[in-house]
């Protein structure tokens, strides 16, 4: 009886350990292009998606080491624009890495389509480009002070000076810097990728606007061909 009882219970614990990896491994549609062409599907693994295909006109591409929110309102965003003048499209996939109370962290990925030969045949398939990093660009290229009565932000011959005092933060809750890192987004304009970098005097409030990096396609990557500062409405530069 108690072999046919352990045996029972061995047989039960294998078909839901079973049935969860079978879970674990399955893939969901996560993210759409607005014509359908190009979708993207990714694995839930402990609260976020991973493991992700992008199928594309045919073509599958994994990556297998991206991640991105599973809340809804950040899916991936896909763009099929052409953001190096070209004059033909390129794929760019924005991804959230990151959310919370004051946090915002997004990374772009763009691809060229190039033909590719496969045996007998070609196809168009989507090849990964370099992406310079936004908080790279900003660290070698922005220089910033904090003091108890104002803010600065100098981008080469150009610097922007914020009377702090109206913001009513006290001074031991002011960081000992501006802050970039909580707040990183980007986006298409103008057939343009732009990254743009908040910056905070403050944890609670204290935001004084964005770095703004505007992107151009240069020595086989995306690189920086403007970098500005940006203040939120209200607040002016000195």
């Amino acid at each position: 009886m108690k072999k046919v009882l352990i045996l029972i219970i061995s047989i039960s614990l294998f078909a839901v350990l079973t049935k969860a990896n079978a879970m674990i491994n399955e893939y969901d549609e996560i993210a759409k292009s607005n014509n359908g062409a190009v979708t993207i599907d990714a694995k839930k693994i402990n609260g976020l998606y991973t493991d992700f295909k992008i199928n594309f006109q045919g073509a599958t591409l994994s990556k297998p080491y991206w991640w991105n929110t599973t809340n809804p309102a950040w899916s991936p965003e896909i763009i099929y624009k052409d953001i190096n003048r070209d004059g033909k499209n390129e794929l760019v996939i924005i991804l959230t890495i990151g959310t919370g109370t004051g946090i915002l962290e997004r990374e772009a990925h763009v691809f060229h389509i190039e033909r590719k030969s496969l045996g007998k045949t070609s196809a168009l398939v989507p090849v990964e480009v370099l992406v310079d990093n936004p908080m790279a660009i900003l660290l070698k290229n922005v220089k910033t002070e904090l003091t108890h009565n104002k803010a600065s932000v100098s981008i080469n011959d150009k610097k922007c000076e914020i009377e702090i005092k109206p913001f009513g933060i006290e001074q031991k809750h002011l960081f000992s810097d501006i802050y970039f890192g909580n707040l990183i987004d980007f986006e298409i304009k103008e057939n343009q990728l732009i990254a743009k970098i908040g910056g905070q005097i403050s944890p609670a409030g204290g935001y004084l606007g964005d770095i703004q990096i505007t992107y151009v396609f240069k020595d086989k990557m995306y690189q920086a061909k403007s970098i500005e500062f940006k203040p939120i409405s209200g607040v002016e530069c000195h």
